[in-house]
């Protein structure tokens, strides 16, 4: 964290090459998320970029009190939002590549892994956006429920709110179909 405010520092102080620290620590989990809401790579790199200038513009903006991660995953989250809503909205036909999803050794579990990660990532896109966003900030990028609060600016209880709900229509999609929500939910 230490390190992260004197990066901060230095790019706010003019030295634009500490920004290279945090474009490394974040491009990866960011766009991780970016892509389980846009489901297009090619968007979702667009938009990572993006975010990271408006984040670079933005930067003396940041209150040291807080959690850096939150804030950029709010200003790059809240621009992906407008971008996409702007664009267009895509239906969640195209997958992630299953090779940055899973990587095991054995054949027989990576087709199932694979499989479940499919299924996984296509109940998510069935929920309303901001339930979305809640579900991938804490499962995908382990956020808890004081930082998904504070990125989303709702108070804890709509966080857990929108979680539960969340849930809920994922099991009963799921429970529709005839699948097991409990099997697909571990390890998956």
């Amino acid at each position: 964290m230490e390190e992260e405010l004197q990066w901060i520092r230095e790019v706010v102080a003019g030295n634009k090459q500490a920004y290279a620290h945090i474009i490394d620590k974040y491009k990866n989990p960011l766009y991780a998320t970016i892509l389980r809401m846009t489901k297009n790579p090619q968007d979702a790199q667009d938009f990572v970029q993006e975010a990271f200038i408006k984040v670079y513009q933005r930067l003396d903006q940041y209150k040291e009190t807080g959690s850096f991660s939150s804030w950029l995953y709010r200003v790059a989250i809240n621009h992906c939002l407008d971008q996409y809503r702007k664009k267009y909205y895509q239906s969640a036909s195209q997958q992630i590549d299953e090779n940055q999803v899973v990587n095991p050794q054995h054949p027989e579990l990576i087709f199932l892994k694979k499989e479940k990660s499919r299924q996984l990532e296509r109940l998510i896109a069935t929920l309303p956006e901001d339930e979305r966003l809640i579900i991938l900030l804490r499962y995908a990028n382990e956020l808890s429920y004081d930082e998904i609060s504070e990125l989303a600016d709702v108070p804890v209880s709509t966080v857990r709110n929108k979680l539960h709900r969340a849930k809920k229509k994922m099991r009963a999609t799921v429970k529709r179909e005839g699948g097991d929500y409990h099997e697909l939910s571990n390890g998956g």
